[in-house]
């Protein structure tokens, strides 16, 4: 980086994405559209997990995504746990990004994407990245952990995980929020430890050295808040045996990287996002699929936590779903008609089975 390129202020592009989440936060799902229209650019083009995908515009966006998600989910809470701004390693530390990570907390009083609701408290695990230009947000890739929900409202669809599955902690340090100007030096050197991990030579695919490959980079007692359906491992050690080896066994064939559209660092935190960072065929078994027929994206996030020049904390938002669907297997379809496989008998008559008439109540009990 240039001197004028480590002493960039952030401020005006985290007071406009700070003032967006504001209103959006105290939006009802009809009034979201004019929000959005008031904040971002009219070809706003916004990157979604799947089944969302690119969406272009404030009405698209709206329709698609936050509307249905305010309706099933109210009243819907922003709860961050990492606010961070900076320029884009990719393009040459031009673009400008705000990136913020956390969970939307609300009750989930109506269905969404055909996951049931409960009535109960959820939190949806998010990660956003929006990059501003000329005092609106012209690009966003906005991460869910959708599974995580799933499994909350008890409707796991994936097989046991090799990590715990839990509602993921904020930074251990309670600093990730950076609403004031940051040291520019500690965005540098964040940045440098992430692009060590991303350039750490050596043995892969997990031989006896593994662990001290890892450990150039890591801290022992590093954290991997890893997504649902994989799940959050600590330590070096099980974070190879948890997570590393199943993944490289099940995913090593055919194995590309794709690089990064965002990569930036602000304070003691940094992260990225690919669409798609890499493309892997699944050669049998991972998250319990028989042998995928060809290679597929696999679109990640990845946020840290930087001390004294090592990695401590990494938090992962991979879109499985969209994974698994590009190797046949439609995850939220799937749910669907195993949850609409009753019905009323031939000709109409009769009481609705259990399973309706329970969902009714809950739909009069949201009512109340």
């Amino acid at each position: 980086m240039t001197k004028s390129e480590t002493t960039a202020d952030f401020q005006a592009e985290k007071a406009l994405v700070r003032a967006f989440h504001d209103e959006l936060d105290q939006a009802q799902p009809d009034q979201v559209e004019a929000v959005l229209a008031r904040h971002v650019a009219p070809d706003w083009h916004w990157r979604g997990m799947h089944p969302f995908n690119e969406q272009r515009g404030p009405e698209a966006v709206a329709r698609v995504f936050w509307a249905p998600l305010k309706t099933a989910i109210r009243p819907l809470q922003r709860r961050p746990d990492i606010f961070i701004a900076g320029l884009n390693e990719i393009d040459g530390f031009k673009g400008r990004w705000v990136i913020e990570m956390g969970h939307l907390m609300g009750l989930f009083d109506r269905p969404w994407l055909g996951i049931r609701h409960t009535l109960r408290i959820v939190m949806l695990r998010y990660c956003e990245f929006n990059r501003v230009e000329n005092g609106k947000i012209v690009e966003t890739a906005m991460f869910c952990d959708i599974p995580h929900l799933m499994m909350q409202a008890g409707q796991n669809p994936f097989p046991p995980q090799t990590g715990a599955m839990l509602v993921q902690p904020g930074p251990r340090t309670h600093e990730g929020l950076c609403y004031d100007q940051q040291d520019p030096a500690l965005g540098t050197a964040s940045l440098a430890a992430i692009n060590a991990l991303l350039n750490n030579p050596g043995a892969k695919f997990h031989n006896k050295d593994e662990a001290t490959r890892l450990a150039r980079v890591w801290h022992d007692d590093m954290i991997w808040w890893g997504p649902a359906g994989i799940g959050a491992t600590y330590t070096i050690e099980r974070y190879i045996r948890q997570h590393s080896i199943p993944f490289d066994k099940a995913l090593s064939v055919g194995y590309r990287y794709n690089g990064h559209l965002a990569r930036l660092a602000e304070g003691n935190f940094g992260g990225f996002f690919g669409w798609a960072n890499l493309t892997l065929r699944n050669s049998g078994g991972y998250m319990g699929m028989t042998a995928g027929p060809g290679p597929s994206e696999m679109r990640v996030v990845d946020m840290y936590r930087v001390q004294d020049g090592k990695l401590a904390e990494n938090w992962i938002f991979i879109d499985i779903l969209h994974y698994l669907a590009k190797q046949g297997l439609d995850v939220l379809g799937r749910m669907d008609a195993v949850q609409s496989g009753g019905g009323r008998p031939p000709g109409g008559g009769g009481k609705p089975p259990p399973r309706r008439r329970a969902a009714a109540a809950l739909e009069l009990a949201a009512d109340a």
